[in-house]
């Protein structure tokens, strides 16, 4: 074995020394320097996991196969709960904190065409996320209502929360009073975009949240709209909806919101007409950027499938539901 290592240490060592000597004398026949190699690094990106895949709820089995850690379908009608996997687990919502933010700006009865400007305090130190919108891009209310909604626009929705009578320390009072209003025991807002995991929910408590928010037609327009330009000095910026499913025929979307921090995994959350029933869906902490609009469509598919009074939900298997510390 000693003599096999040695032969093929040798041969490497004549194969690297006959490269080197060819690429020596390809320098010199071409009678040009020979340039420096610039050395090639690699960035290794370590996967970090969502709260809920640390808490084992992604070891939950379902009927669906769902790719959401939680999914919750409720009748809008008769509250009859259709799907329930882990629905009382306490996780980050992301920006699914945007629809509570809306919610307070239309009921604070602050005036949509009043110009707001984002400023220095807009700009994302949680994450350091990048924003479109400049610092002194001045726009109404209900513009930086409509970006917020619809492209979840982080600065759009911080400058809201500014804005707000009393400014931002008011504004995320008044949003935790109103989660306490509605019923809402496991939510707990820190700020008005979602980008801190400390924005906190459950899928039920967000259920109740969509049912409120589909009761003001603006939310309901603003955010199920395919795109939006707005004039920001000489530019004009075009955005679409953060959730494709809008533009789906299939679809008939009533309201929705999606969410994305790595704490919180992938989110949604949507009122939908299938079946000839209002249905309110949530799905929280779900893998894989496209996986809660499967998701969506898994639960549409299955509706659809079955009559309507011989809909029931299937049995969850696995990590029982958790609430986390805060």
């Amino acid at each position: 074995m000693a003599g096999l290592m040695a032969v093929l240490a040798l041969g490497l060592a004549a194969t690297s020394a006959d490269a080197a000597t060819k690429r020596k004398s390809a320098s010199v026949s071409s009678g040009k320097p020979k340039a420096k190699a610039k050395a090639k690094t690699k960035r290794i990106v370590i996967a970090r996991p969502s709260v809920g895949e640390l808490v084992g709820l992604r070891r939950t089995e379902d009927p669906l196969d769902l790719r959401s850690s939680v999914a919750l379908v409720v009748d809008q009608d008769t509250q009859e709960v259709l799907l329930n996997k882990n629905s009382q687990a306490v996780l980050p919502i992301a920006s699914l904190t945007k629809l509570m933010t809306s919610v307070v700006v239309l009921e604070s009865g602050a005036p949509l065409d009043e110009i707001l400007s984002i400023t220095q305090d807009d700009v994302d130190m949680e994450k350091g996320s990048g924003s479109r919108l400049a610092v002194g891009t001045r726009l109404t209310r209900e513009e930086m209502l409509h970006l917020a909604l619809m492209a979840s626009e982080n600065r759009a929705a911080h400058a809201l929360g500014r804005h707000h009578p009393g400014g931002m320390a008011a504004f995320v009072s008044a949003m935790n009073a109103k989660a306490a209003l509605l019923g809402m025991g496991d939510t707990r807002y820190v700020e008005p975009t979602g980008l801190s995991s400390r924005n906190q929910s459950s899928a039920r408590d967000l259920a109740a949240l969509v049912g409120v928010a589909y009761e003001h037609p603006l939310i309901r327009e603003l955010s199920t709209s395919h795109e939006y330009s707005v004039a920001v000095g000489r530019r004009t910026l075009q955005y679409r909806n953060t959730n494709r499913l809008v533009q789906n025929p299939s679809w008939d979307i009533g309201l929705q919101k999606t969410g994305y921090i790595v704490e919180a995994g992938r989110c949604l959350v949507m009122q939908a007409q299938l079946a000839g029933r209002k249905l309110i869906m949530v799905f929280l902490d779900s893998t894989g950027k496209y996986s809660r609009l499967g998701d969506a469509e898994r639960v549409r598919h299955w509706i659809e499938a079955a009559p309507a009074p011989e809909i029931a939900p299937p049995a969850v298997r696995g990590a029982a539901a958790l609430q986390l510390a805060s």
